[in-house]
This record gives C-alpha cells, sequence and structure tokens, in this order.
C-alpha cells in the first residue's frame, strides 16, 4: 500500500497518513483534547491517564510526535508537550473543505423540498376539512 501524499499551501507534498493513524486511536485524541487548552508536562498527561501508566502514555506521546500533532519542550528535566494544530488544518483543507460546499447545498435543497412538502400537505389538509 503506498502512503497517499497530499499537497500543503505552498503546495509542497505533505504525508497525511501517520496524522490518520495516530488519530485513529481514541487515547491520543483525547491527549490531543487535553492540549487543547494549553501545554501540559507529561506527568500531568500520566497523571490524567493513570488507567494506561507512564510507559502507555509515553508511548502514546511518541506517536503524536512522529505525526507531528504534538511538540515536545524540554524545558529542564521537565518535558512540556504542545499541540501543534498545523496537521489537523492540513486534514481539513484537504479532506473537509472540499465537500463543506457540496454538502451546505445539499442540506439546503433538502430542508427547501421539506418546506414545500410541509405546506403542500398543510394545503392539502385544510382543502380537505
Amino acid at each position: 500500500m503506498t502512503p497517499s501524499t497530499d499537497s500543503d499551501a505552498t503546495g509542497e507534498p505533505v504525508d497525511l497518513d501517520p496524522v490518520w493513524r495516530a488519530l485513529s486511536d481514541p487515547t491520543r485524541r483525547a491527549i490531543l483534547d487535553e492540549l487543547r487548552a494549553g501545554p501540559k508536562n507529561t506527568t500531568a498527561l500520566c497523571d490524567r491517564f493513570d488507567h494506561l501508566g507512564r510507559h502507555g502514555v509515553i508511548k502514546h506521546i511518541k506517536s503524536l510526535e512522529a505525526a507531528g500533532l504534538l511538540r515536545v519542550e524540554a524545558a529542564g528535566r521537565e518535558r512540556l508537550n504542545h499541540l501543534n494544530v498545523v496537521p489537523l488544518q492540513q486534514i481539513s483543507e484537504r479532506w473537509l473543505k472540499p465537500y463543506e460546499a457540496f454538502w451546505a447545498s445539499s442540506l439546503y435543497r433538502l430542508a427547501e423540498t421539506a418546506t414545500e412538502n410541509q405546506s403542500s400537505t398543510e394545503h392539502m389538509k385544510r382543502k380537505s376539512s
């Protein structure tokens, strides 16, 4: 299986497969959710996900870092984990944005049809009363 290569805004090729793999795990998504509020040290993440144990959390952190979703900053003996939203933005631009117009227009047409059907049904009810 060959990796899917997409392009960033500058046209440079970007391999998003590692990002998709990292996002496929619910624990890794939960770690990213924790980091949305701001950077956290590894100990704080281990405390939050204590059911995994320290080695389990570190394994997930390394997967997220390898995918580019997390940046680790060494601050003395502490390691601060920062969310990197760039790969998420790349996925959004490549996979979500192109479908927005399609779904928006489809939903608009559906709502329009439903409104027409409702008006027609109400008219028929009034006529038969």
